[in-house]
């Protein structure tokens, strides 16, 4: 294969989608991986459909005039607002969405309590309500909303006294109440000591980037587009800001 089309691109928001990156590079440590963060346009959660199917289609633009055979849209808001957009509009690519892991929390906990914390966009779209009408009946599942912790993970301080002042009154009414909470948002994971913190350590915390990195491995396999060789990172962000490119490779790291 062409060396400068064998690039699985990755994207998000921002710096959230790292956390399904660390999930990809470790299931398939040979690829070569393109990340690319929009953070001059983050936070998507807040924004209208119909403008997050337009960034991400600029975003989907620019990627594939770099050369790529997948691309995988590690932003819960992005996926629930465009994928199946970015499905049609590249039928000839392999294009993987990140789920919010309701049906593991419902797996792990029949008959629980579960929340699932998302932004605002992710817990009013029809795809998450779909997702929880499926598994309502095998538990309890209660959305979360909570809008503003996007933007401290962008700006470095996802395990804060402000990450822990902003969640506090969304979620201490829960704390000891929830068997599970879905992070539903790529960017929550790196705020997980604070959302423990707050909800109490029993509460078990789950996300979908396992399952996106072992899906994309899967249609990559079936298409026999595996790399086997060494494997190579690039991270890009649409931020003037040199910090965000320094703060992805931190968070890569941790």
């Amino acid at each position: 294969m062409n060396q400068k089309n064998d690039y699985i691109a990755v994207f998000d928001s921002g710096v959230g989608g790292i956390s399904v990156l660390r999930q990809l590079v470790k299931q398939m440590p040979g690829e070569r991986f393109l990340y690319y963060g929009d953070s001059a346009n983050a936070p998507y959660g807040t924004k209208t459909v119909a403008q997050v199917r337009e960034l991400s289609v600029a975003v989907a633009e620019k990627l594939l005039a770099q050369g790529i055979k997948a691309l995988v849209v590690a932003c819960n808001t992005a996926t629930a607002a465009a994928v199946d957009l970015l499905r049609e509009k590249y039928a000839d690519l392999i294009v993987v969405g990140i789920e919010p892991a309701v049906k593991l929390a419902a797996d792990q906990f029949p008959g629980g309590t579960v929340g699932v914390m998302a932004t605002p966009l992710t817990t009013d779209s029809e795809k998450l309500h779909a997702l929880e009408a499926r598994w309502q009946e095998k538990c309890n599942i209660i959305p979360l909303p909570t809008p503003g912790l996007v933007e401290l993970v962008e700006a470095g301080k996802a395990v804060s006294a402000e990450s822990e002042a902003l969640l506090r009154p969304m979620l201490a009414p829960y704390a000891g109440k929830l068997d599970a909470v879905v992070l539903g948002c790529t960017h929550y994971p790196f705020a997980a000591a604070t959302i423990r913190k707050v909800l109490g350590e029993k509460t078990v915390l789950l996300d979908g980037g396992e399952g996106t990195a072992r899906e994309t491995r899967r249609r990559l396999m079936a298409a026999d587009l595996l790399r086997d060789g060494e494997g190579v990172i690039e991270i890009r962000s649409s931020a003037e800001d040199p910090q965000m490119i320094n703060r992805c490779w931190e968070l890569l790291k941790a």
